[in-house]
C-alpha cells in the first residue's frame, strides 16, 4: 500500500520543489524525483501523465502514387505533447529516401528554457524519384547520434 502524500512529503522534504522541477522541466526532470521517491509511481497522476503525452511524429507524401520522375513533397508532423518538450527541442530532420540517397536538415536553436523554447512541429522536404518502385521513406529525429523518435511511410513510383 502507498504512503499518503502528507507522509510522502515529510519522509522526503524536497518532494513538492522536485515534483515543481518535474513539471518545468518535463521528462529532464523525472531522474531527480525517481531518485528522491524510489519509483514514478509516487509521483502525483498529473505529473505521471505529463511523461506519457509525448508528440507522435506523423510523415505523409504527396502525392503517394506518380510516374517517374517524380517530385514528391514529405512532411513529418509532430502532434500532441507539450510546445516545450525538452526532448524534441532542436532535433535535425534525417530522410532516408530508400533509393540510396539520404537527406539531413539541421536546424539553429537558442539554448533550450523551460516554458520558453518551442520545438519545431513541422518538416518538410521535396524529393525526386527517377525511376519506378515501391520506396518506404523514413523521417528520424535527432539530436547528434541519439535518435529521439522515427516513422515512415511508402510511396509508389509506377513504370521504368
Amino acid at each position: 500500500m502507498a504512503p499518503s502524500l502528507s507522509l510522502l512529503t515529510s519522509a522526503c522534504p524536497i518532494y513538492n520543489q522536485m515534483v515543481n522541477l518535474y513539471r518545468s522541466l518535463g521528462a529532464a526532470g523525472i531522474a531527480a524525483v525517481v531518485a528522491c521517491l524510489g519509483g514514478a509511481a509516487w509521483l502525483p497522476a498529473d505529473v505521471q501523465a505529463q511523461d506519457d503525452e509525448r508528440p507522435e511524429l506523423q510523415l505523409r507524401a504527396r502525392p503517394n502514387l506518380a510516374f517517374p520522375p517524380a517530385e514528391i513533397v514529405f512532411t513529418g508532423r509532430l502532434r500532441g505533447g507539450a510546445d516545450d518538450d525538452e526532448r524534441y527541442y532542436c532535433v535535425s530532420a534525417e530522410w532516408d529516401w530508400d533509393d540510396g540517397t539520404v537527406s539531413e536538415s539541421i536546424f539553429d536553436c537558442d539554448p533550450y528554457e523551460p516554458g520558453v523554447s518551442e520545438i519545431r512541429r513541422r518538416f518538410s522536404r521535396r524529393h525526386s524519384f527517377d525511376r519506378g518502385g515501391r520506396y518506404e521513406i523514413r523521417l528520424t529525429l535527432k539530436r547528434g547520434d541519439d535518435v529521439i523518435d522515427s516513422t515512415r511511410t511508402g510511396v509508389t513510383i509506377q513504370g521504368e
